[in-house]
């Protein structure tokens, strides 16, 4: 068997005779050698392009993750910045809150003690076993849930305080019973200008232009809007915690019996109906039933 090779090495074709069993052998085991270094060499170059490929879809993965981790990281910045706005309000909320309150105390003249809107409120208790830390605005917003719990307890307490005391003195007479007029008598025993005998008044008179306006001095309920024997025209009002004022003597009353009325609101007009010798009107205050001397609760105007 004679396998010839032409080219052009030396100008020569070389030719190779193959004729016994070995030659034939190893010219079979170069060629299978051959055969398999080019199988080999496409399956490498088949498994790095896979690899090649494999790996750009890799990258992009990465690519898309690295995409969502720096949405979610600004989104989670913008997050905070309107979180921390938020916690910025609330503790400017809490500074008024504070003002407020420290304001109501002083005008009220309570005690500070007691109503304190300076420190912390107090808190205690034992610590629960935390697997997380907290961050630091959590921590915050902790704290300020704390302040403005304190602080709505607060005001809810001063709010009832200052309403009771505002109540108390709304329903305690005080002031003339008048818009415009003098004081034509005062409480005492004085002269009957009908009978000429010494005789206890036990009120004051306050005498006016007739039709003038009569005034509640403090807040409450009509008991008694009619007619009565000596007070002519009269005006009785309840207003709690044992006090009582009558108005005498009226033109025309005009409030009726169960009206609810308020400090300086007119309730009749001046007149000089019952026993009486002129436009006047007879001002009483009682105190759980016993006429007492108005002077003390008119000069408390």
């Amino acid at each position: 068997m004679n396998i010839i090779f032409v080219g052009k090495f030396r100008g020569k074709p070389l030719r190779c005779q193959l004729d016994g069993p070995r030659q034939l052998l190893a010219c079979s085991v170069i060629i299978s050698l051959f055969a398999g270094l080019l199988v080999s060499s496409g399956f490498w170059y088949g498994r790095t392009q896979a690899a090649a490929s494999e790996l750009a879809a890799l990258e992009r993965d990465v690519s898309r993750q690295k995409a969502l981790i720096n949405e979610a990281r600004l989104s989670a910045e913008s997050e905070l910045d309107t979180l921390a706005a938020r916690l910025g309000k609330m503790q400017a909320n809490v500074i008024r809150l504070n003002a407020l309150g420290q304001r109501l105390v002083k005008v009220a003249k309570l005690d500070s003690k007691e109503f304190n809107f300076k420190d912390e409120p107090s808190y205690g208790g034992p610590a629960e076993a935390e697997t997380v830390a907290s961050l630091d605005f959590n921590n915050v917003i902790s704290s300020l849930d704390k302040q403005l719990t304190s602080r709505e307890e607060q005001l809810a307490v001063l709010e009832e305080v200052i309403m009771n005391r505002q109540l108390r003195s709304d329903s305690k007479p005080r002031g003339r019973p008048i818009v415009k007029g003098w004081t034509s008598s005062y409480y005492g025993k004085r002269t009957d200008p009908f009978t000429g005998k010494l005789a206890m008044h036990k009120g004051m008179d306050f005498a006016g232009k007739e039709g003038s306006g009569i005034i509640a001095v403090a807040n409450g309920v009509v008991t008694w809007a009619g007619d009565r024997y000596g007070y002519g025209n009269l005006i009785e009002i309840n207003h709690g915690n044992g006090y009582t004022t009558r108005y005498g003597h009226n033109a025309k009353l005009l409030v009726e019996v169960g009206d609810s009325v308020e400090k300086g609101q007119i309730i009749s007009l001046m007149g000089s109906t019952g026993r009486s010798t002129g436009p006047h009107v007879h001002f009483e205050v009682l105190k759980n039933d016993r006429q007492v001397n108005p002077a003390k609760f008119v000069a408390l105007r």
